[in-house]
């Protein structure tokens, strides 16, 4: 299991993640340009030391990261039908995030294999972006049995 970075606009959203992904074992692919100065002290706040565990790829385009996706691509988005309690994970997938203001562009959209939502209660928009990559990626490593020991 995989997370995925689509152009990421904040520091500090970006470095809770890393933080999540070394803490469970999960690799994160970042594809930039990201809407920040990639460095220690900007994601250090939010990622404290556990930045410098995460295994991070940083992919210089989309095209880039296209060519080396190992399985499915599923992209999270407020724009899906598919809830997220209906999907049934593989352990090769790649949980990809668009970025904060603007979300994933089409062509994220029309490559993902799947593309999911969180229910949300009514008159709500999204969730934090960190906090939405915690809650696909807890769902896709309990149903793939991929917790860390």
């Amino acid at each position: 299991m995989r997370i995925a970075l689509f152009e990421p606009d904040q520091a500090g959203n970006v470095g809770t993640i890393l933080r999540l992904a070394a803490c469970l074992g999960a690799p994160v692919d970042v594809v930039e340009p990201c809407g920040f100065p990639w460095s220690d002290r900007a994601l250090k706040r939010a990622g404290m030391d556990y930045a410098a565990v995460a295994n991070v790829t940083r992919h210089a385009s989309w095209e880039a990261f296209e060519r080396q996706i190992p399985g499915r691509l599923v992209l999270m988005t407020t724009k899906s039908a598919l809830r997220l309690p209906c999907v049934r994970f593989q352990p090769t997938d790649t949980l990809m995030m668009g970025s904060e203001s603007r979300g994933a562009p089409e062509q994220v959209h029309s490559r993902a294999d799947l593309s999911i939502r969180i229910p949300q209660a009514p008159g709500t928009r999204s969730l934090n972006i960190a906090v939405a990559a915690g809650i696909g990626l807890a769902e896709a490593l309990r149903q793939t049995d991929g917790w860390p020991e």
